[in-house]
């Protein structure tokens, strides 16, 4: 497990080619394009390699063109602003000289202040829960070629679904969805390092939801989607090798696209993150 760990840090480590450019390489993990997440984090630790003393609180990223994953991705890092209190980066992941991809970051220095949060679902926690490979497993009889990969290959982030769906034959449920994530081994004490993890996880699974209430999964082929933008907010510290509860939900779909929103929960119910994306959802 700790080998595939290393292999997601370095794959989203970048090699530094000049003082605001970067490079990072493309990973296959058996769908069609670049994996969105890979974008969202290798653009983070570009932005985060441009900074110090400084935590990321937010970014607001867009998804302009599909990534090919055979190539590696270059990222252009301007430094907008450094004022007193926040620092504003905006990052373009490049391939073949076309913008894939955008994405503004902001970073702040340690605050005290008022504080609230909303409360945590309730739902059982994550022992006994069936992760997403072992439930991809199940379904293989059935499972097209082309997709038996992407389900059952070995994540280096764990996924078990507090209620599963049936990948090939599901019914249509309320669009909520609750995900217990972590990393399969333990990570190094680098707080922001668990920031570009999460960016990395929080693509999986979000635009998925907003297909509950119509009986859909992208398993079953019959679905073109791609996101479009994807926005985060990081509340407090955490650690990815310590469970998270992904609640997330769907308040709309139209007009062929579907939004999705998350909140991000430690076991003992502390927000630590929220995220929200919208994306092209077309039924052929």
């Amino acid at each position: 497990m700790q080998d595939i760990v290393q292999a997601l840090l370095q794959h989203l480590s970048l090699e530094r080619l000049e003082e605001n450019l970067f490079r990072g390489q493309s990973q296959d993990i058996g769908s069609p394009n670049v994996y969105g997440g890979q974008v969202l984090g290798q653009a983070l630790s570009a932005a985060s390699r441009t900074i110090e003393g400084r935590d990321a609180h937010s970014l607001h990223a867009y998804f302009l063109r599909p990534g090919d994953k055979t190539q590696p991705v270059v990222y252009e890092v301007d430094r907008i602003r450094d004022g007193r209190s926040y620092t504003t980066r905006r990052v373009v992941a490049i391939q073949n000289g076309q913008p894939i991809f955008n994405m503004a970051a902001s970073f702040k220095v340690a605050e005290a202040g008022l504080e609230h949060q909303c409360v945590m679902p309730e739902v059982p926690g994550p022992e006994g829960l069936l992760n997403l490979t072992e439930l991809g497993r199940q379904s293989l009889a059935e499972i097209p070629d082309k997709l038996e990969r992407f389900l059952t290959w070995q994540r280096p982030i764990e996924f078990r679904p507090v209620r599963p769906t049936d990948l090939l034959h599901p019914e249509p449920a309320p669009p909520c969805r609750d995900i217990w994530i972590r990393a399969v081994a333990a990570l190094p004490d680098e707080p922001a390092l668990h920031k570009v993890l999460l960016a990395y996880t929080s693509d999986y699974s979000l635009l998925a939801t907003a297909l509950l209430p119509h009986g859909l999964t992208f398993s079953q082929g019959t679905i073109r989607a791609a996101s479009l933008d994807h926005a985060m907010w990081f509340h407090r510290d955490f650690r990815l090798d310590d469970w998270l509860l992904y609640a997330m939900d769907s308040p709309n779909m139209g007009h062929g696209r579907g939004f999705s929103r998350g909140n991000l929960f430690t076991r003992e119910g502390k927000l630590v993150a929220s995220v929200a994306q919208e994306g092209m959802i077309r039924q052929h």
